[in-house]
């Protein structure tokens, strides 16, 4: 157990609760602190206060912070393809096929599993002992992950991602010849209300997305794109590609299905990161190689890709 006191100033005075504390410290994210409000874990003058609480000059602050839940997961030895790594986080380049987070179907051989295995001194983040993954992947998209090895460091980078300052680069290879050289598309994404696997830009919940592109290559019946999308959504690539009738090549979900061009997995890969250190603030790019069996498929067809970095 933790224990973290703060007295408000005339400057924080009238602020909420969680914005107030949020401001005081770098461990702890503000729904983690939502979070411990609810559960009573923080006083204001020794009296349990709710989240929206307006703090007042003089005010006695104290957040107690119980130790980490064990997560029931298994550390097992995966092989991790890992491209930096320091005291305060992972970038690594997830191969196909691998999940990200346990779940129904799913317990183990996923990227979890690794990382519990690989990192023996993981911090408690959001109070279970779990690596601190960022942002996820769909299993069968490949390339970068962000991993925060403190609470501090997963903060930090969440906010990066939050505040669209993390730039993105996808390589995909879709159906079709994209006419544009270049282009944006933007459409609010939400989940579909039949299909509850999907999302679609047709839902009445959705939620504003923006991807930029650029073609890479144009051949018979496919083309090879550079992505940028400029928020995070889910499937959000897959389904804007989708909605301009370009799906990824090998995309069942999304209709990228095809009798003549094969992939046994949707053709996309999270390429490039460019970002700051979530601690010392220094820039860092990252970049992980097209994989295998999207090489494999573009030479197949003729094409031989530059190493793109």
């Amino acid at each position: 157990m933790e224990q973290y006191q703060f007295k408000v100033d005339a400057v924080s005075s009238k602020e909420r609760l969680d914005v107030f504390l949020s401001a005081q410290q770098t461990e702890l994210s503000r729904s983690r602190l939502k979070k411990l409000i609810v559960e009573g874990r923080v006083t204001v003058n020794d009296v349990v206060r709710a989240v929206g609480y307006k703090v007042r000059e003089g005010d006695q602050v104290t957040v107690q912070v119980p130790a980490p839940v064990p997560l029931d997961t298994l550390a097992e030895a995966i092989p991790l393809n890992i491209i930096f790594e320091d005291e305060y986080m992972i970038a690594l380049d997830k191969q196909p096929g691998l999940v990200v987070h346990p779940a129904p179907g799913h317990y183990t051989g996923t990227l979890v599993n690794a990382l519990l295995h690989h990192c023996k001194d993981l911090s408690g983040i959001g109070g279970v002992e779990r690596p601190g993954i960022v942002h996820r992947l769909d299993k069968d998209t490949s390339g970068l992950v962000m991993v925060a090895k403190t609470e501090a460091a997963h903060k930090n980078l969440a906010a990066q991602f939050k505040k669209r300052e993390i730039r993105k680069e996808y390589l995909a290879i879709v159906k079709g010849n994209v006419k544009k050289d270049t282009g944006s598309i933007h459409a609010a994404i939400g989940r579909h209300k039949i299909h509850r696997k999907k999302m679609d830009t047709r839902a009445s919940n959705g939620r504003d997305a923006s991807t930029e592109y650029q073609v890479i290559h144009r051949s018979k019946g496919w083309s090879y794109l550079q992505l940028w999308p400029k928020t995070g959504r889910t499937h959000q690539i897959r389904v804007h590609l989708a909605s301009i009738h370009h799906p990824i090549i090998g995309d069942q979900l999304y209709g990228g299905k095809s009798a003549d061009l094969k992939m046994p997995r949707q053709a996309l890969h999270a390429h490039k990161l460019e970002l700051k250190h979530p601690i010392t603030g220094s820039d860092l790019a990252f970049c992980a190689p097209l994989p295998e069996d999207m090489e494999v498929f573009l030479q197949s067809q003729g094409y031989d890709p530059p190493q793109k970095d």
